[in-house]
């Protein structure tokens, strides 16, 4: 691509690489100029202008962004395209999921050349319906067509949406005497069907093994969820021990998250089981995103998998817990 200042008399079928304003309105950048923007510029006493030209083997910014993008998806892919706008598409998802990136390919796609671009969430990100996951964008008004043709290799498939596999959740919260109730039900609620699963139904039960155990066995849900009056603080806390008591196995107590340290998570024959911590009341993204989502979706997710969320696992400070991690427990 040719990039500079030329007579405005040679501009014809160039791009305009600068907005310039004139006495009729706005000429933007990134046009393609014809005979009447020409006349226009020389009426207005421009002499020359900025321009970029294709040459031969080139891409325009848009069909660049355009190939690319249609690279990435993986087939049989949830999510949509944009249409390409100055050198620009999105990639955005059709469902709620968790989105997967395969870096490395990414990574080769950005190396080739730098006006060659692909910005995306983080891996394992879970997304809303309609919510963006990744932006392809051509800095320049064009590249050469042979870059481009080695990036989209180098991407092919990688980025992907994965959907719920779990269709419902139950919740069972426990209490006790002047505890906090159903405080937080609601956030914990917004999770479920934030994944596009069904939360069906709320139990309440006091705070003991023997009874939370009988509630965990009468659950309909696919997945358990279990949000304590006082906080899991072992493996053999009565959370814990309730499942246990159930018939279901502990996978891991206590995760690198925080907020969410005290998480567990196990399963009832089959079922996934996951033991909340207090702080799991408030909506602010929490540990419990973290497994949950990927438990609904079927992703691996054990001891191995929660032990390597630590890089990153510092989230936000939560407001209504004051400086959470100088004093106090969760």
């Amino acid at each position: 691509m040719k990039f500079g200042p030329v007579p405005v008399d040679q501009a014809m079928g160039a791009i305009l690489a600068h907005s310039e304003h004139l006495p009729d309105g706005r000429l933007r950048k990134g046009v393609v100029l014809d005979g009447d923007h020409v006349a226009a510029l020389r009426a207005a006493g421009f002499r020359e202008v900025t321009v970029a030209r294709l040459e031969p083997g080139d891409l325009h910014e848009d069909a660049a962004a355009a190939e690319l993008a249609r690279a990435l998806l993986s087939e049989g892919s949830d999510i949509h395209l944009s249409a390409p706008f100055t050198g620009r598409v999105n990639l955005s998802a059709d469902y709620p999921g968790v989105v997967r990136l395969d870096a490395d390919r990414i990574n080769a796609a950005n190396a080739v050349d730098p006006m060659i671009t692909v910005a995306t969430v983080p891996d394992f990100h879970q997304i809303r319906s309609g919510g963006m996951i990744a932006t392809v964008k051509i800095i320049a008004y064009g590249v050469p067509g042979a870059a481009l043709s080695r990036a989209a290799g180098f991407a092919r498939g990688a980025v992907r949406l994965v959907r719920a596999k779990h269709q419902s959740a139950s919740l069972i919260i426990t209490d006790t005497p002047g505890g906090p109730g159903s405080k937080g039900a609601e956030a914990i609620a917004a999770r479920v069907t934030g994944l596009g699963m069904e939360l069906v139904e709320t139990r309440t039960c006091a705070h003991d093994a023997a009874t939370l155990a009988r509630q965990i066995s009468a659950a309909s849900g696919d997945i358990v969820l279990i949000l304590t009056a006082s906080a899991t603080s072992d493996p053999f806390d009565t959370a814990p021990q309730a499942l246990r008591l159930a018939g279901g196995t502990l996978t891991r107590f206590g995760m690198p998250v925080d907020p969410g340290n005290l998480l567990f998570l196990g399963e009832l024959h089959g079922t996934p089981v996951i033991g909340l911590p207090g702080s799991a009341r408030s909506p602010v993204l929490h540990g419990a995103d973290w497994v949950l989502s990927r438990v609904a979706c079927g992703l691996p997710v054990g001891s191995a998998e929660m032990a390597a969320m630590g890089v990153g696992g510092l989230l936000k400070e939560i407001p209504t817990r004051p400086q959470p991690r100088r004093a106090g427990r969760e």
